[in-house]
C-alpha cells in the first residue's frame, strides 16, 4: 500500500503579513480566482498514485474541511483522511508529520510513504520521478542556496546525509568536512516502515517541539547510505508570500495553454 502524507497545519504567518484578521487564510487553499487553483488541490492531484492520502491540518481547520468537502471528487475523498493537529500553534512542523505517520501505521499497512509539505509547488514530472524511484528518496532543487530561505542537505566526510537550516532565517555553518551539498526539495519517500516507526517514536521521546527534519534525520541515520537515492526537482517553489502564489499561478496557467 502506498500512502501520501501532506501537512498544512501552520498559521501561514508570512503569507498573512499585513492582512486584516478577517481576511487571513490558510495558504494551502488560498486562491485568487478558480477555486481549484490552490496548492492543496494541485498537490492532491499529484498524489493520485496513493492508496491513502493523509492531510494534517490545524490553522483554519474548518475552512480546510469545507474546501475538501466541496472541491474534491467523491472518489478521491474516499482516499483522504483529514487529521486535526490541536497543537498547531504551539509546536512546529514535526508534530504534524508525527501525527500523519502515526495515522498511517494505525489504519493501514503501508509499503512506502511519501511526505510532502503542503506549501510547495513542484512540477508534475519531477514529482512523479521522485515517487516512482525505487527505495528511499531525498529530493533537492536546482536553484542557488540561500541560508535565509532554504534547507540545506549535505553529505559529511563519510557520505552520510544530514540536514541544516536556520529557523530564524539567518546564516548557516557546516561544522564538519563535507563531500556533497544540496538545496533540499522537501519531498521525501520512505521505504522501510519499521525504521520509520522507530524514527517517529524517537522524535516524540526526544523533543516533539522540533521540526519534521528531526523525524527525517532519525530515519536516514538508520538507513544504509546505499539504500538512499536523491532526485532533482526541476521546478520547485516554496509559497511563503502572496507574491509567490501569483508566480505559481502563472506557471499553472502556462501549463494549461
Amino acid at each position: 500500500m502506498k500512502v501520501a502524507v501532506i501537512t498544512v497545519a501552520g498559521v501561514s504567518s508570512r503569507f498573512n503579513t499585513g492582512i486584516e484578521e478577517e481576511k487571513k487564510c490558510l495558504k494551502a487553499i488560498y486562491t485568487e480566482g478558480d477555486v481549484q487553483d490552490t496548492l492543496l488541490f494541485h498537490l492532491l492531484k499529484k498524489c493520485g498514485f496513493a492508496d491513502r492520502i493523509i492531510v494534517v491540518g490545524g490553522y483554519k481547520f474548518e475552512d480546510l474541511k469545507q474546501y475538501i468537502a466541496e472541491q474534491v471528487s467523491e472518489k478521491e475523498k474516499e482516499k483522504i483522511r483529514l487529521l486535526y493537529n490541536e497543537c498547531y500553534a504551539g509546536l512546529t512542523s514535526g508534530y504534524s508529520l508525527y501525527l500523519g505517520l502515526e495515522e498511517a501505521f494505525r489504519s493501514s499497512e503501508p509499503d512506502e510513504i511519501v511526505f510532502a509539505e503542503g506549501d510547495l509547488d513542484i512540477d508534475d514530472d519531477s514529482f512523479a520521478e521522485a515517487v516512482n524511484a525505487a527505495g528511499n528518496v531525498l529530493t533537492y532543487q536546482c536553484r542557488p542556496i540561500r541560508a535565509s530561505r532554504d534547507v540545506l542537505l549535505y553529505q559529511d566526510g563519510n557520505g552520510a546525509y544530514k540536514y541544516l537550516f536556520s529557523s530564524a532565517h539567518g546564516l548557516l555553518q557546516i561544522q564538519e568536512p563535507f563531500s556533497g551539498i544540496y538545496n533540499s526539495g522537501q519531498l521525501w519517500k520512505f521505504a522501510d516502515m519499521e525504521k520509520l516507526k522507530m524514527a517517529n517514536r524517537a522524535f516524540y521521546e526526544k523533543d516533539k517541539s522540533e521540526t519534521n527534519l528531526l523525524i527525517i534525520q532519525e530515519y536516514i541515520d538508520r538507513i544504509p547510505q546505499e539504500e538512499i537515492r536523491t532526485a532533482c526537482l526541476r521546478q520547485w517553489t516554496n509559497c511563503n508570500t502572496r507574491e509567490d502564489y501569483k508566480k505559481i499561478r502563472e506557471r499553472w496557467r502556462g501549463e494549461e495553454r
